[in-house]
């Protein structure tokens, strides 16, 4: 099995998880969809890392250092946000958090490099 073959049965691994999620959501199952939201993210991750995409590291480096640059309060279940960054390689990152006050848990919910013809110094939105 190639890496590429690693990285693309994850990826489906990933997607059978998030339909899942669907379905607990719907049902109101919060507990469920904070726990199977984690390993969606821990096999997207593995995904990323096989295919020499985002790295976890990557991740936490902009989570932790970088700059909110929206903020979505409204967000449901929880609050989340948009944080931009850079890697310790300089690399800008996007990485999209909720926040779970009751459990004190950060969520990964997305994270992507940033497309300049869509941002200004990644960090506004072009109009």
């Amino acid at each position: 099995m190639t890496n590429l073959d690693l990285a693309r049965s994850y990826f489906l691994k990933v997607e059978k998880r998030l339909k899942a999620l669907e379905v607990l959501f719907k049902e109101e199952d919060y507990s469920d969809v904070i726990r199977d939201a984690k390993e969606a993210i821990e096999l997207a991750e593995m995904e990323s890392e096989e295919s020499g995409e985002i790295r976890e590291r990557e991740v936490f480096e902009v989570a932790l250092g970088g700059k909110i640059i929206e903020d979505y309060p409204e967000d449901e279940p929880y609050p989340s946000c948009l944080i931009y960054g850079r890697t310790s390689e300089n690399r800008p990152l996007h990485v999209v958090c909720a926040f779970a006050k009751d459990e004190e848990t950060a969520i990964i919910i997305t994270t992507y490099e940033p497309d300049p013809r869509r941002w200004i110094d990644f960090e506004r939105r072009k109009t």
